[in-house]
């Protein structure tokens, strides 16, 4: 099976998809309703998300199971479909990917360690559970995203280290502080987490949410300081989220976005994605851009 890294080493630049969220909530998700149960109710409309972003030119998709441990399953009654939903949601995305890549998306399990509000066992556990479900639905990779602790990241990336034969990538997300510093809600900076992810076993790092292109270029120049080589994923929203009228909105347009797209690749990422705010039109313009250079 080809993998992800080798298509990397082989000095490609990789798209990836955009946000998942804000699309569901535009094919009808409700406010309260779980998002990865939809994989079981509506997987035609998850399917449709995912085949969009592979049509405007994506070389990889996530998966709809951010919020597929036991803990967040737990808040909807949900604790005992962990594996359904993850293999479900695998599923899907491996069938809107034909032959590009599927990465099973792990978030946080919303769960604090040094709080006490969990056991590292148990911690390990709920990620485990998950990404057996992600490897049976089809996925090439585990993407843990969105990580703010990096205990909780270590035992993500070990979960799937001992668990699956997928490779296994990692992104924290920072956001910026009054020094112009990047941390991440639990005081962590990137340069902090690249040595640990990587011993933990991470294939390949990078930065998600919190900032658009333009700050995400701050985190991979503080990643290269330490790392030349391991390959560098960035997930950026569409600019910074402002409130107008009553709702958040990211107001970056794809041509903006696309836009710095050659100033994140001189600043070493080598897979280029959305988050928050993201849209297919957005990964058609950042793969514009990719196949100009």
């Amino acid at each position: 099976m080809a993998k992800i890294t080798d298509e990397i080493k082989k000095g490609k630049i990789l798209v990836s998809d955009g946000a998942w969220g804000t699309f569901l909530q535009q094919k009808g998700l409700q406010v309260g309703e779980c998002p990865e149960q939809w994989n079981i109710k509506h997987p035609g409309k998850v399917f449709e998300i995912a085949k969009s972003y592979i049509d405007a030119g994506a070389d990889m998709i996530e998966t709809n199971s951010f919020g597929g441990t036991r803990f967040k399953l737990g808040k909807y009654g949900l604790a005992d479909k962990v594996f359904e939903i993850n293999k479900a949601a695998a599923e899907i995305s491996r069938k809107a990917a034909g032959e590009k890549f599927v990465l099973g998306s792990v978030g946080p399990t919303g769960k604090i360690l040094m709080m006490g509000d969990v056991t590292a066992d148990e911690m390990y556990e709920a990620f485990k559970e998950q990404v057996k479900g992600l490897e049976a639905g089809g996925a090439d990779a585990i993407m843990i995203e969105t990580m703010t602790d990096l205990e909780e990241a270590r035992l993500a990336i070990q979960a799937a280290k001992e668990n699956t034969g997928l490779e296994v990538f990692c992104t924290m997300t920072f956001e910026k502080t009054v020094d112009g510093e990047f941390r991440s809600m639990m005081g962590v900076s990137p340069a902090d987490m690249v040595n640990t992810i990587i011993t933990a076993g991470a294939e390949l790092i990078g930065a998600n949410c919190g900032n658009g292109i333009a700050n995400m270029v701050g985190i991979v120049e503080e990643i290269r300081t330490l790392n030349k080589h391991i390959p560098v994923l960035v997930h950026a929203n569409a600019g910074m989220p402002e409130y107008r009228d009553g709702e958040t909105v990211f107001p970056e347009t794809p041509e903006e976005m696309a836009a710095l797209v050659p100033k994140i690749l001189a600043a070493g990422a080598n897979v280029i994605g959305g988050c928050c705010g993201t849209t297919p039109e957005h990964i058609q313009k950042v793969r514009e851009i990719v196949n100009n250079l």
